[in-house]
């Protein structure tokens, strides 16, 4: 059996957790801080993904990283290519999981008590310091848990990956596309293999935001 699909999504979907952990964080608590007008414009924009068909937000990641389309002629001008290539599903998996990111750690952010960091601000204590020693500590929970949230939604997308890089085997193929493409095939077998080790890890995944929700509960309780 070839296992390529499972690294293959392992490998997107970690590294798009990365990039959407540190994105949606920044975006979160810089848009927490804004006014409500401005604030609710955003909102908008950022978790437009989330509502919107994944084979639609496929189609608009075409549209700017095409091979005939201004940006994907430049990059690909410099040797870098998003459309039929592993790397490009980054992309796809990173764009569809950010609403999650955002919207989880802009919640924790908003639950933070904002005398905590004014109290570490009369101590002379640096922004930077009290971002990362007092805010993320606090809010660490839920970071969790839209980092965790983020990973499972990048791991079993494929409107947009599909859209952005097919399916290649033994090059771009993934879990969700290997299972669509071996269903089309009339290969049950090996699509209901992919579809019980997809469900495995989606089981895993929620219960570790399960027991993270009951560790938040408990640590509020003490509270």
């Amino acid at each position: 059996m070839d296992w390529y699909p499972l690294w293959n999504s392992l490998r997107i979907a970690s590294i798009s957790c990365v990039l959407v952990f540190f994105t949606g964080i920044f975006a979160a608590y810089y848009v927490a801080k804004l006014p409500r007008a401005i604030k609710g414009v955003l909102d908008v924009i950022l978790t437009l993904p989330m509502v919107l068909p994944p084979t639609v937000v496929g189609y608009f990641l075409l549209l700017v990283f095409g091979v005939k389309r201004p940006i994907g002629m430049l990059l690909d001008q410099v040797g870098v290519r998003f459309v039929m290539t592993w790397y490009g599903g980054i992309i796809a998996a990173a764009v569809v999981a950010f609403p999650l990111m955002y919207r989880t750690a802009r919640g924790a952010f908003e639950s933070f008590d904002d005398t905590l960091a004014y109290s570490g601000q009369t101590l002379g204590l640096s922004n930077s310091y009290i971002f990362w020693r007092i805010r993320m500590p606090y809010c660490r929970q839920g970071i969790l848990a839209g980092t965790v949230l983020a990973f499972a939604r990048a791991l079993g997308e494929y409107g947009a990956t599909s859209m952005l890089i097919g399916y290649t085997p033994g090059k771009t193929a993934t879990i969700s596309t290997s299972v669509y493409q071996y269903w089309r095939t009339n290969d049950e077998r090996s699509a209901f293999i992919w579809v019980m080790i997809n469900l495995a890890i989606s089981a895993v995944v929620l219960l570790i935001v399960n027991m993270l929700e009951k560790k938040n509960q408990r640590g509020g309780a003490r509270v």
